[in-house]
């Protein structure tokens, strides 16, 4: 499996980036796709997820309103797309293919992990 994460950076307070989750290798297909992320010193936790077709997605309370995610199963692609950041969503974030279509939020369901992608949002 082949996940690459990208469009991580550093920003200011307010500001907004892309994520890209790039799966070279198809894995993708026919499973839901989540994102999550991990600050310092925390443990890694839910922030999207979008099932297979793409009509419903999910979010942490943290980021709804603010998060968007969706997907192009043509280009194997889901992004993430993060506007008004926040200082707290200083995080390495992850992308992971799901075991099955449906969204969910527990992290045991996820089954291939791509390397992460730092964010870092300044105050």
């Amino acid at each position: 499996v082949q996940l690459q994460a990208s469009g991580g950076g550093f920003v200011q307070a307010g500001g907004f980036l892309r994520l890209s989750c790039a799966d070279s290798k198809r894995t993708s297909s026919n499973n839901a796709v989540g994102w999550f992320r991990q600050a310092p010193g925390k443990e890694r936790e839910f922030v999207a997820a979008i099932s297979w077709r793409g009509p419903t997605t999910d979010y942490a309370d943290s980021v709804k309103g603010r998060f968007t995610i969706s997907r192009d199963n043509a280009k194997n692609t889901v992004y993430l797309q993060m506007n008004s950041l926040k200082p707290e969503d200083t995080a390495v974030y992850y992308c992971a293919v799901a075991l099955g279509p449906t969204v969910t939020k527990t992290r045991d369901r996820y089954r291939y992990w791509g390397q992460g992608t730092q964010v870092t949002v300044s105050s």
